[in-house]
């Protein structure tokens, strides 16, 4: 790439700063508190979680430099060929990492809207969980609509919104605060800030688990190290620096929050925003809960799109079944994959609260942080070649990383065995199917006829094909796809290429173009044509 077209510095930081400020901010402050009961200890949670979110920049920036693949921690455990623990993360990501995330920001957006409607209208507290979950799910139901069709005509508009919204109800918030602590003066909740601490290892490893939400996506630098001028100057100070501000904004924002809002107020609502602006904005407040409403589409709309894409990227190497690489040829859409993180994401909302599903997705992302930074040690010790451009950063950040990193996995399963123990249980189940199935790449006959019915199936429903890569087994014998794929490759479909197939499943395929564009999909109503191949 052109040196002129490549990020800068500023560029560099402001995208490290855009990237980690998103719903975090509006979600866990509640979380934090519920955990240590008090305001200091809070705030001291907050610095310390951008002081480890540094630390694992710092330590990710030398993954992402030395092993330039896609796919992050999966590609880096894989790179040391643990491809079982590689599979069995994977696992826990598609069915608990993504889904849990996506319920998250689902479940505050039913709280931030409702919070917002009272002030218009008297609205039940018995009915308040209820129309919660209803508000919940009727988004993920929009949003994964949106998401089967072109999201380039939608999401970049939302996003430009969610920014605006973002950057806003930052402002306000924080500039509101600070007026009514040096203007009204308004000092009293902030007087003893220590008071009522909980200093238990549980508490403030949940807490952590909270602030560290918060700062997720610190290791962005790593999907963009090759577009930056001079990384090795550049990266880290741009993540310092980003980091930093990230910081100040998140501080100052929860002091904003405790200047007006006491222990007990923040502690029971996670819409802590609305509660705030009711306090302090009178009738201007009625829009904050539904600018921070915006904020959270655009949220749930980019990690809908991570998730369903992670699932289908994993069906494509034959991870997961082939129906999930299903791909609508106009849209580019994965919309089985799509339709199947929405549908763990309602299962998963009603296994706990906030604070229960924020424990699922932090433990499932630092339990896989263990092995990659296990991974950059072994690759440094047996000097295992890497990408020459490499940044290299102090043994002693990595191995401190790594204490911390094994210390917010190992606590928690002693303190909150039930919110961890689901993660481990799909764990070990990922570890199970991978050698059983992909191992040997054994698989039984009902299981192969199994997926090329509903794989099948899928194509008809959603209207796509499936895009898996050569090698790939569940679908047909070596030899037949091999011989399909040559036999496809240079032909065009129409009625005579296709004179077994019903007329639906002719029309899906010709919609999509190029017979090139099966790859392996060898359904069972296509029996006939791999026989007249052979």
């Amino acid at each position: 790439m052109d040196e002129s077209n490549k990020m800068g510095f500023l560029g560099a930081t402001s995208y490290v700063i855009g990237n980690i400020i998103g719903s975090g901010i509006f979600i866990t402050p509640a979380s934090i508190l519920r955990n240590v009961d008090s305001i200091g200890l809070s705030l001291l949670i907050w610095v310390l979680c951008a002081v480890i979110a540094i630390l694992g920049a710092i330590c990710y920036i030398e993954l992402g430099t030395s092993i330039r693949e896609a796919g992050c921690d999966f590609a880096y455990i894989c790179y040391v060929k643990w491809y079982s623990i590689a599979f069995a993360f994977m696992w826990v990501s598609v069915l608990m990492t993504y889904p849990a995330t996506i319920a998250i920001c689902a479940e505050t957006f039913g709280q931030y809207l409702i919070e917002g409607l009272k002030q218009y209208y008297e609205i039940d507290d018995a009915l308040v969980p209820t129309c919660q979950k209803l508000f919940a799910y009727s988004l993920l139901f929009l949003v994964t609509w949106m998401n089967f069709f072109e999201l380039s005509k939608f999401a970049a508009r939302f996003q430009i919104l969610a920014t605006i919204a973002k950057l806003f109800s930052c402002l306000l918030i924080i500039g509101t605060g600070f007026y009514f602590y040096f203007v009204k003066g308004w000092h009293g909740y902030l007087e003893n800030p220590m008071q009522g601490s909980k200093y238990g290892t549980g508490n403030l490893i949940l807490g952590f688990y909270g602030g560290l939400w918060a700062f997720s996506g610190w290791d962005v630098l790593n999907y963009s190290t090759g577009e930056i001028k001079h990384p090795k100057r550049n990266v880290p100070f741009a993540l310092l620096t980003g980091i930093s501000v990230v910081t100040a904004i998140y501080v100052a924002i929860n002091v904003a929050y405790f200047v007006v809002l006491d222990v007990e107020s923040v502690k029971q609502s996670d819409a802590v925003a609305a509660i705030f602006s009711r306090e302090t904005l009178g009738d201007f407040a009625n829009i904050i809960p539904f600018l921070i409403g915006i904020l959270l589409i655009g949220s749930l709309n980019s990690n809908l799109f991570s998730g369903s894409r992670y699932m289908y990227a994993a069906a494509r190497q034959g991870h997961l079944p082939a129906c999930f690489s299903c791909v609508n040829g106009e849209t580019e859409s994965p919309r089985v994959a799509v339709l199947a993180q929405s549908i763990l994401a309602l299962i998963i909302s009603y296994v706990g609260d906030l604070d229960t599903l924020i424990t699922y997705v932090m433990f499932g992302f630092w339990a896989q942080r263990i092995f990659s930074l296990v991974a950059l040690l072994i690759i440094r010790h047996n000097h295992i070649p890497v990408h020459p451009d490499a940044v290299r950063v102090p043994l002693f950040c990595i191995y401190l990383f790594l204490t911390i990193t094994v210390a917010l996995v190992i606590i928690p399963i002693f303190y909150e065995f039930q919110s961890t123990a689901l993660a481990i249980a799909i764990c070990l189940f990922g570890f199970v199917l991978y050698y059983i199935f992909i191992h040997k790449a054994i698989f039984p006959r009902w299981l192969v006829t199994l997926n090329k019915k509903v794989t099948l199936w899928c194509c008809i429903l959603f209207d796509c094909l499936p895009d898996v890569k050569g090698g790939v087994h569940l679908l047909a014998s070596d030899s037949s796809q091999a011989l399909l794929t040559e036999r496809l490759s240079s032909t065009r479909l129409s009625d005579d290429s296709l004179p077994d197939l019903h007329s639906d499943e002719k029309n899906i395929m010709r919609r999509n173009g190029s017979a090139a564009g099966l790859k392996m999909f060898v359904p069972s109503s296509l029996v006939d044509l791999i026989s007249d191949v052979q």
